[in-house]
């Protein structure tokens, strides 16, 4: 066993499982994907580190565990569509590839997107595009679920837009001190929003700074 997979066994029985990542197909991707392609060249010594590691343009990509929790809140199905925003290098994605029927990548970053074409290139499920992370991808809307990958201040309309009936998204919303991994469900032209547990993770580019308007409860 080389070191980087004995790391990443321990990441996802020391890291990703004891912290209530149970489904089976989150663990098993985890488990099965090199972490260290993902990243920066310079970052693979921390690949399977429980933080989040620095990428090009300022930005960061999610923890593993948090990674994991953010794809199991979602509940995605085997047939569904998935739009995930701010994939960075492709980590996130590539993990969501085993999850869903069909995966959009969204990333504004130019680097970030070109590199993550290459590193998703293997996957026919999944298509990489680029534009501005708060607008979405209207072209392939709707979607069953989004996930936003990041911390943002508030939700913006265009994503809850471009939402199938009865989809849902899944994003940490707030400022830094203080910031939550929530749910939010549309049925019946009704919002709900669902406040897991408070979240640490880095700031997505191009959303408000607000904290989010939807709130139940």
């Amino acid at each position: 066993m080389t070191e980087f997979s004995l790391a990443r066994r321990n990441m996802v029985e020391s890291q990703v499982r004891p912290n209530g990542v149970t489904d089976r197909r989150i663990l098993d991707a985890m488990g099965d994907l090199p972490r260290e392609l993902y990243l920066p060249a310079t970052e693979t010594a921390i690949a399977y580190a429980d933080s989040a590691v620095p990428l090009p343009g300022g930005r960061s990509e999610l923890s593993p565990m948090l990674l994991g929790k953010v794809l199991q809140l979602a509940e995605i199905g085997a047939q569904e569509k998935l739009l995930l925003v701010g994939v960075g290098l492709g980590y996130g994605a590539a993990v969501a590839a085993a999850l869903a029927g069909r995966v959009y990548a969204l990333e504004q970053h130019g680097a970030l997107a070109s590199a993550a074409r290459r590193t998703l290139a293997g996957l026919a499920n999944v298509e990489v595009v680029k534009g501005p992370l708060d607008q979405g991808f209207a072209p392939a809307a709707p979607y069953d679920v989004i996930a936003v990958l990041g911390r943002v201040g508030t939700v913006p309309e265009e994503l809850f837009g471009q939402l199938a009936p009865g989809g849902r998204i899944i994003g940490i919303a707030g400022d830094s001190r203080l910031a939550r991994l929530c749910r939010w469900t549309v049925a019946d032209g009704q919002r709900s929003r669902f406040a897991a547990f408070e979240a640490q993770a880095p700031a997505l580019p191009g959303f408000r700074t607000e904290k989010p308007r939807f709130v139940f409860g």
